[in-house]
Formats: structure tokens, sequence, C-alpha cells
């Protein structure tokens, strides 16, 4: 059982993994301290570290998505058996290849333990088989290394992720309000401006990288609410060094139940947004040839520190996660622009929800 595959985890009824009563985690604002807080929370239903940027080799520039993903299942920490699932840990992997214009992507799971997958606490360090996230250093130093090698895709990351900014604390110092109920919330803090270094491979020809990364800690109890199908967001690494975080919970019918984000330039104080000061207005649409769903790929986003359009630089960059988190979502490298046009910044745009509604 040990070495059980994605193929065998599917089979795995879920009543089988929701059988026994957990307690609720207390989702009450609290202060985030580091580098605990770095760590895993496994008392909470979901966390993920996401860490999304774009590389610049010699030649061209690519985008690339390196995710952990951690999962209380509903069998109870005290569960006697060593072999009882009581999390679950997930990975996605992606590069943006803008040569061949398409996206590579790959994903695992497996439950936690054995040596085959962790989620360490007091600090990052999380692996799923011989991928990786950890970091390193003073808290205000951190320095991040990811590393994931597609079994199908025909790539591979080895990337080192310096700080070269204090910690993002999103929403209300560092606790972000998802919906009308105050436990739909998460704790959430963005590292911008990452910089990057390391190799990528790409079909086996491997090449130096340069470039700007952002990462999002997120943990939570009640993310979404029953009503919500999904949402769009946007963390983008602007050319002054600047950071912007947007993003909406979208009903149904395609309107915002809430939303939020922030805004810092450097060495300023962060400006939260306020959940009715975020618009999102949807532009040009792609639909995907393999889940006919329609996706905005061109946005206007109007938030208190401006204006701005946002645009995918590759129209196909869908993810099917099916086999792993169970979602098809769209993940990919974008551009920011002001209100003249101009490009001022670039960084990820996460759409989810719109291939089905989103379960959490």
């Amino acid at each position: 059982m040990i070495g059980w595959t994605r193929r065998h985890w599917l089979r795995v009824p879920l009543v089988a993994l929701c059988a026994y009563p957990v307690a609720q985690a207390d989702v009450r604002r609290r202060p985030l301290v580091f580098p605990t807080d770095f760590g895993a929370h496994p008392d909470t239903r979901t966390e993920w570290w996401y860490v999304t940027g774009r590389l610049d080799t010699p030649s061209r520039t690519h985008g690339f998505q390196v995710t952990f993903f951690r999962s209380r299942t509903g069998v109870a920490a005290s569960h006697p058996s060593r072999f009882a699932a009581t999390q679950l840990v997930f990975a996605h992997a992606a590069v943006t290849d803008m040569e061949r214009r398409r996206l590579r992507h790959d994903q695992r799971i497996a439950r936690a333990g054995f040596g085959i997958a962790e989620c360490a606490t007091g600090d990052t360090n999380v692996v799923l088989r011989d991928w990786s996230l950890r970091r390193a250093g003073p808290a205000e130093r951190s320095e991040y290394r990811a590393s994931a090698a597609s079994d199908t895709g025909g790539f591979a990351l080895d990337l080192r992720l310096a700080v070269t900014q204090p910690v993002l604390l999103q929403g209300d110092a560092g606790f972000s309000r998802k919906g009308p109920l105050p436990e739909q919330a998460s704790h959430y803090y963005s590292q911008p401006q990452l910089a990057v270094s390391g190799t990528l491979s790409l079909d086996g020809r491997r090449e130096p990288v340069s470039g700007r990364a952002w990462m999002d800690h997120e943990w939570s109890e009640a993310y979404l609410a029953p009503q919500a199908r999904g949402w769009d967001w946007l963390g983008m690494n602007l050319d002054d060094g600047s950071a912007l975080m947007a993003f909406r919970i979208r009903l149904a019918d395609g309107s915002a139940l809430w939303a939020g984000g922030s805004f810092r330039s450097p060495g300023a104080p962060a400006r939260s947004f306020a959940s009715d000061e975020v618009v999102f207005t949807p532009g040009r649409r792609w639909t995907s040839p393999a889940s006919r769903a329609a996706y905005p790929v061109e946005w206007q986003v109007d938030t208190p520190a401006g204006r701005y359009r946002v645009r995918a630089l590759l129209d196909n960059q869908e993810l099917d996660s099916r086999g792993s988190t169970g979602a098809i979502y769209w993940e990919g490298l974008s551009e920011l622009l002001d209100e003249r046009g101009r490009r001022v910044g670039r960084g990820y745009l996460e759409m989810t929800g719109y291939a089905s509604r989103l379960r959490m």
C-alpha cells in the first residue's frame, strides 16, 4: 500500500477518507509568526504553496508553476493505523513553453508519510517523491529551492528563489476574507519579486535561467462559500518593483460574491483592497478544445491602485488536474498593461470553476 499510485488512489471511495469526525480548526485572525508559519498547518483542511513566475533563457522567456497542496482527510489524526490516510499531498508543475507555444504540465498525488510525501511544520519543507520546495536562511532573507522533473512532459525545473522584499501579508495582517461569513477566510501571505536563478530543461536541453517569481502560501478551513463556483486571481510583479494581487470569488452567473487584493510599492506599506474596491471585467475569451470551457484571457481589473489590463501571453494554458486535485483550471503567464496600453509588469493569472464548479 505504501507504493500506491495515482491510479490506485482514484479507486478509493471518498467515504473511506471521511469516515471519522475531525475537529474543526480555529479560523479566527491571529498574528502570523515566522519562520513557524512558513511551515505546514495540518490541523486545517486545505493548504498550498504556490510559486509562479517567468524564466528568461538566453533566447526566450517562459512561464513556470510549481505548486504543492496539502489536504486533511476525514480520517482522524489519532487513528491507530500508521497506514491511515490522514493527509494527502498533491503537486502540480508546469512550463509555458513560449518557443513551441504549448503548455507542458505534470501532476502527482500521495498520502503523507513513509518518506514519500511530507509537509513539515515549523518551516517550508514540502516533498512529494523527487519533487520538493524548501526554504533556508533567516526569515527576512529567505531563499527557496524548487525542484520538479516531469515524467511525461519533457521538462525539469531546478530553481533558487531569493527574497528581495519583506513578506507581504494579505488581507487584514495575513487574514484574508473569501466570503460574506467570517469563517470563509484563509491565512495568506505572499513573497513577491522573488529573484530566480537556476536551470530549465526542455526535451533534454538544459539552459540557465533568471527571472522573477511570486509565491503564495495559504491555509484555510472553509475557503469557498457553498454558492461559489470558482475564482479569478492574479499576482503581478511590476517592472518598478511594485507588487499587485487581486482576486474575486465568482458565482455561477459570473458575478462576484467577494473580492480583494493588495498593492505595495517598493519600500512602502501595503494597501489592502476591500471587497467593493476590486472589479474584474472580462474581455476576449478563448474556448478550450479539450474541456470546452470558455476562459477570459484578457481582463480589465479596477483597483484602488489603478485600472489595469491583464493579457495572457498564450491562450492555451489550461491544466487538467483531475488525476490529482480533481479540477480543470487555467493558470498561465500573462502581462500587465496600464491604461495607456504600456506593459508595466508580468506575472500569473489563474481562473478556476469554468469547466465545472470547483469543490474544496
